[in-house]
C-alpha cells in the first residue's frame, strides 16, 4: 500500500466503517432470525440446525480461500465488490420455494460469497488501523463500532416488523440489506498492495506451529464455539419460553449496545491487561453468561444481566483476536491469518454447533445447549490460561 494511501488512513477509514455498518446489519436480521424464518417454512429442529450451520460449513474452505487469493493478487477490494454482487444476486433465490437441499445449496452459494468477506475487510484495513506498526485498538473500535450499529438497528427492527407482518418478508429484507453492503463495498478505496519481498510472502506452517499461536487458536475454537449456540438458538429458545419477537430483538439489542459502548472506549480498557489476560476473563464469564441463560431464563433481570456480559464475551475477545492476529501474521500472511480466525473460530465451531446442537436439541430440550456451552466456555478457559502461561515465560 502507498505512502499517500496510509498517510489518508482517517479519511479512508469511512467507507471501512460503512462497509462493516452493512455488512453487520445483513448479519443483524439474517443470523438471529434465520431459524424463525425456516420454522414458518415448517422445518423441525434437526432441519434448522442443519440449514444454519451452512453458513458455517462454507467458513472451513471459503474464508481461507478468499484469504489466499487476496494475499497473492494484493486485490482485496474487487474481490469483495464481485462476492457482494453475486450474495445479492443469489439472494433472490428466497423467494422461491425449494426443498430441503435445494434450500441447503442456495444458502450454501450465498454464504460462500459473504463468508470472506469480513476477512478480506479486515485485511484491507489492517494499515488504516496501525500506529507505528502496532495495532491501534482505539481506532479499530471506532471503525468496528459501526458494525454494531449496523448490527443494533436491524434486529430491533425486523423484530417489530416480523412481529407485525410475520416473516414472509424476510427475502426482502435480504436484498435491502445486501444492496447496501454492494454499495459500501464500492465505496471503498480501490487500494492495491503491492508485492511484498518474497521472504515475506512466507509460509504459514512454521507460524501455526509456535505453541502460543496452537493454544490461541484452541482457546478461540472453544470459546466460539460456546457463542455458536447463542447465534443458531437463542431465538429459538426465547420463543419457546414466550417472549415475543420485538422482546427478543430488544434482547440482541442490549447485547449490542454493551457491545458498542465497549468499541468506543476499548482504547482506554485493553493496556489494563494482557491480550492473553483478556482471553481469560472472557472465557470466564462467559461461564456465567450461559449458566444464567440456562438456568434462570425466565428471570429477566438476571436474562439482561447475563446479555450485557457480551461487550467482553464477545467485543473484547474479538477485538483481543484481531490484535493477536495482527502480530502472528503480517505482511501477507495477514489474509490468511484473517481467514484462520473464520475458519477455525467460525467454520468449525458452527457446524458442530449447528448440526449436534439440533440434533441435541430434538431430544433434550433447547436448555442443553446452553448447558453445553457453558462446558465449552470452561474448556476455553483452561486454553487461555495455558496460553497466559506461555506469554509470561515468554
Amino acid at each position: 500500500m502507498t505512502r499517500t494511501a496510509v498517510e489518508r488512513g482517517g479519511g479512508q477509514l469511512a467507507p471501512f466503517a460503512a462497509l462493516s455498518a452493512s455488512y453487520f446489519a445483513h448479519i443483524g436480521f439474517f443470523n438471529p432470525y434465520l431459524s424463525l424464518w425456516l420454522k414458518d417454512l415448517g422445518y423441525g429442529l434437526f432441519a434448522i440446525g442443519l440449514l444454519t450451520s451452512v453458513q458455517s460449513g462454507t467458513r472451513l474452505v471459503a474464508p481461507y480461500a478468499w484469504g489466499w487469493f487476496s494475499d497473492h493478487t494484493g486485490e482485496r477490494v474487487k474481490l469483495l465488490r464481485y462476492s457482494a454482487l453475486a450474495a445479492l444476486l443469489l439472494s433472490l433465490g428466497l423467494w422461491f420455494e425449494w426443498s430441503l437441499y435445494g434450500l441447503m445449496f442456495l444458502l450454501l452459494l450465498m454464504f460462500v460469497n459473504t463468508s470472506g468477506m469480513m476477512p478480506m475487510s479486515e485485511a484491507a484495513m489492517a494499515h488504516l488501523v496501525s500506529q507505528d506498526g502496532r495495532f491501534d485498538a482505539a481506532r479499530y473500535g471506532r471503525v468496528r463500532l459501526w458494525g454494531s450499529l449496523g448490527f443494533l438497528v436491524t434486529v430491533v427492527v425486523a423484530g417489530a416488523w416480523f412481529e407485525r407482518f410475520g416473516m414472509g418478508h424476510f427475502p426482502a429484507w435480504a436484498q435491502g440489506t445486501l444492496i447496501a453492503v454492494v454499495l459500501s463495498a464500492w465505496w471503498l478505496p480501490n487500494l492495491k498492495e503491492a508485492p511484498h519481498a518474497a521472504d515475506d510472502q512466507g509460509h504459514i506452517g512454521p507460524v501455526l506451529r509456535q505453541p502460543q499461536v496452537r493454544w490461541f487458536f484452541a482457546a478461540m475454537f472453544f470459546h466460539v464455539l460456546a457463542h455458536i449456540f447463542i447465534y443458531a438458538f437463542f431465538s429459538l429458545y426465547l420463543d419457546g419460553l414466550g417472549y415475543s419477537k420485538t422482546v427478543i430483538g430488544l434482547l440482541w439489542a442490549v447485547s449490542v449496545l454493551i457491545e458498542i459502548g465497549w468499541f468506543f472506549t476499548q482504547g482506554r480498557w485493553l493496556p489494563l491487561l494482557s491480550h492473553s489476560g483478556w482471553l481469560v476473563l472472557a472465557a470466564a464469564l462467559m461461564v456465567v453468561r450461559m449458566v444464567l441463560t440456562a438456568g434462570l431464563p425466565l428471570v429477566w433481570p438476571l436474562l439482561l444481566l447475563a446479555q450485557m456480559l457480551h461487550a467482553i464475551t464477545f467485543a473484547t475477545h474479538h477485538t483481543v483476536c484481531i490484535a493477536l492476529l495482527s502480530r502472528h501474521f503480517p505482511g501477507r500472511l495477514r489474509g490468511r491469518g484473517q481467514a484462520l480466525y473464520s475458519v477455525v473460530g467460525y467454520g468449525f465451531p458452527g457446524v458442530l454447533g449447528g448440526l449436534g446442537g439440533g440434533a441435541l436439541s430434538a431430544v433434550w430440550g433447547l436448555t442443553s445447549m446452553f448447558w453445553l456451552s457453558a462446558v465449552c466456555a470452561l474448556v476455553a478457559t483452561a486454553c487461555a490460561l495455558r496460553l497466559r502461561a506461555l506469554d509470561r515465560r515468554a
